[in-house]
């Protein structure tokens, strides 16, 4: 019998956005993506990328306002994505955690995909002097970016970065980081058999 590739569309249409695509879990790191925010272009590829998630995502946003929205609700979609590809979880690992080093920067991503949603972010005591990366793109929009995927999943993340003063490297070792722990999380272990909690359930 073949495998039963994971995945799931992508589709979300309000006054402010339009965001279509497709998510495959079980893929190879194959992406399409064009959200009008260049430097989000560029998260969401090296999410997928080291991931080995097959990500295509085209959106249009109220750009002229400002990111936000276009940021957050390509989140939701995503985590949506994520929530209806993984399915009853049967199998998986559920839990995984990386530490990315990108060159002075160095974050680690933490993730249950356990039915429970939360978001902490943890970062130096200095970073209040980092300045923004491309496009103007802040942490702050990062860590929406994060809590509002962990939200739509209904998973949990921690993230910590370590080190780093140059905002585009600390976030692309967040996005890596967290793209490797979540890989390792769907991965299907084959000793086991269901879902992996004591209730029987993971009520994504």
């Amino acid at each position: 019998m073949a495998k039963k590739i994971r995945s799931a569309a992508i589709k979300r249409k309000t006054t402010e956005t339009d965001i279509s695509g497709k998510l495959v879990i079980d893929g190879s790191g194959k992406t399409d993506v064009d959200t009008g925010i260049g430097f989000l272009d560029h998260m969401l590829t090296l999410f997928a990328f080291h991931g080995l998630f097959d990500l295509t995502l085209k959106a249009k946003g109220d750009l002229k306002v400002d990111t936000h929205h276009t940021n957050e609700d390509i989140a939701i979609c995503i985590g949506k994505a994520f929530k209806e590809a993984l399915g009853k979880c049967e199998g998986i690992k559920r839990y995984g955690a990386k530490e990315i080093p990108m060159d002075a920067a160095a974050a680690k991503a933490m993730v249950d995909i356990g039915g429970r949603y939360s978001f902490v972010c943890q970062l130096p005591p200095y970073w209040q002097t980092v300045g923004p990366a491309g496009d103007k793109y802040s942490m702050d929009d990062g860590k929406d970016f994060i809590d509002s995927f962990a939200k739509s999943a209904n998973i949990n993340i921690h993230v910590q970065v370590y080190s780093g003063e140059d905002l585009h490297h600390v976030l692309e070792a967040v996005f890596k980081a967290l793209g490797m722990a979540l890989n390792e999380a769907v991965m299907i272990d084959p000793r086991r058999k269901g879902v992996p909690s004591t209730k029987g359930v993971i009520d994504l």
